[in-house]
């Protein structure tokens, strides 16, 4: 049984007599006070969300899309954190949905445990030590369907499956692995996705306006305008590694991150690599106007505790003025945040290393720098796995003020992989990890 089975049943009874969704999470009065100046970075508040059942949550926004949710309630909304403007409130965003993996005759599969649910944005409001939902918006295609989270290209994603891996699910090329977002200023949003990987453009309620991927996907079937306009590399993209991270420069120019080194020429060489790349889009020209090359730190310098460097991944970014980024490299257990200006001469767009018979690739350069390579010279601001109170697998970062920053973690609806994920009446055996907002003040600012 879920550690939350007594407040998951307390919720059930709220939604049975119609209380709005608004109301299901837990309230509280206030935002984490300041704390006093110290030399080292520390942990001023942490706020966690209440239990929500998943079905009752998506059938809220749109009826009859979950009839069955097994027992997971709504998680994942840590995939990143953007401010609305007003203090304790931030534009949240879940990912595709409950999933894990199974290993059926050797072979991995990806389980879609609850296939109905529907990516959503959600926005939060941080009382004390419990965060309320107070709306969510449904991401939607042209006519008005639900994208859903489902893997969208066959033989280039991973194929579907339902809760147990026996039984195969259908592709559906709407599907969204949403992970970074931003608000425009007319209100719109944008989103990344792991799955072209893609940049997606959607309305202030949720439509999806259009999706960019990089050229040569050959996306058919979506119910909503697909736009080739990303270089033809990214491609190469490592399955389920796609964009994650996206700031919004105070110019309005996007600046995507690609989760992990793309596989080039090939997946040994991805894996071992510790490069990945950043892209800048416009989003007046509809068009990528940069790339940088990225490094990463060795594996054991960002988790001590980790030794493969195919564990590294870029998570977050976060604009803090000019063209500077904080740039969150990141484990499954710890994370550091590096502070990286985006310098002209640092753009290798259109030049070799986006052509993929380069040899050797900018993946497999042992030290990029000393082969010629810009990559962008960076700072480290803080290292997040040596403040005490900071949860593992942190994928939002916000900046609240100059010397307070607000992360939120994917508590991955509380799933676990392989066959003990799910009881022998189909029901979740849930992981126990909540999602949490963490108040992290800086000495220094930034």
């Amino acid at each position: 049984m879920s550690p939350h089975a007594t407040s998951r049943r307390r919720v059930h009874r709220s939604v049975a007599v119609g209380v709005p969704l608004a109301v299901m999470a837990v309230l509280a009065a206030t935002t984490p006070a300041a704390g006093t100046p110290s030399e080292e970075a520390r942990v001023i508040g942490t706020a966690t969300l209440g239990d929500i059942p998943l079905a009752a949550f998506s059938n809220a926004l749109l009826p009859g899309t979950v009839a069955d949710d097994r027992g997971v309630d709504l998680g994942g909304i840590g995939s990143d954190i953007y401010p609305t403007g007003r203090k304790g409130e931030f534009w949240t965003v879940t990912d595709r949905g409950p999933n894990g993996q199974i290993k059926v005759d050797g072979t991995k599969r990806r389980t879609f445990p609850v296939p109905g649910f529907d990516p959503a944005i959600v926005k939060i409001r941080v009382s004390g030590d419990s965060v309320r939902v107070v709306d969510a918006i449904p991401l939607t295609t042209s006519s008005g369907k639900p994208v859903t989270g489902l893997s969208n290209q066959e033989g280039r994603d991973e194929a579907p499956y339902s809760y147990n891996a026996s039984t195969p699910l259908s592709h559906n090329p709407n599907g969204l692995d949403t992970e970074g977002i931003v608000r425009a200023k007319d209100g719109s949003f944008w989103l990344v996705d792991e799955y072209g990987p893609s940049l997606v453009h959607v309305s202030a309620r949720g439509k999806v306006l259009t999706r960019y991927v990089p050229e040569g996907l050959n996306l058919t079937g979506a119910d909503y305008p697909v736009v080739e306009a990303l270089p033809a590399v990214l491609l190469h993209r490592k399955t389920n590694r796609g964009f994650e991270g996206l700031a919004q420069l105070p110019g309005g120019d996007l600046v995507m991150a690609v989760q992990s080194p793309l596989s080039l020429p090939d997946a040994d060489a991805g894996e071992a690599s510790r490069t990945t790349r950043l892209l800048r889009f416009s989003p007046k020209k509809k068009a990528v106007t940069a790339e940088y090359a990225y490094r990463f730190d060795p594996v054991t310098v960002v988790d001590p505790s980790e030794d493969d460097t195919s564990e590294l991944k870029i998570s977050s970014v976060v604009a803090v003025g000019g063209n500077r980024l904080l740039v969150e490299e990141r484990t499954d257990k710890a994370a550091r945040l590096h502070l990286v200006r985006l310098d002209k001469d640092a753009n290798i767009l259109g030049g070799p290393w986006d052509d993929d018979t380069t040899s050797p690739s900018l993946e497999e350069l042992d030290d990029p720098a000393t082969a010629g390579v810009p990559v962008l010279p960076k700072k480290l601001v803080v290292d997040l796995g040596t403040v005490a109170g900071v949860p593992g697998k942190i994928e939002g970062v916000a900046r609240v003020d100059r010397d307070t920053l607000a992360l939120i973690n994917d508590n991955d609806f509380g799933m676990t992989d392989g066959t003990g994920a799910f009881d022998a009446q189909g029901r979740l055996v849930d992981s126990g990890i909540e999602t949490t907002v963490t108040y992290v003040r800086l000495p220094r600012g930034i």
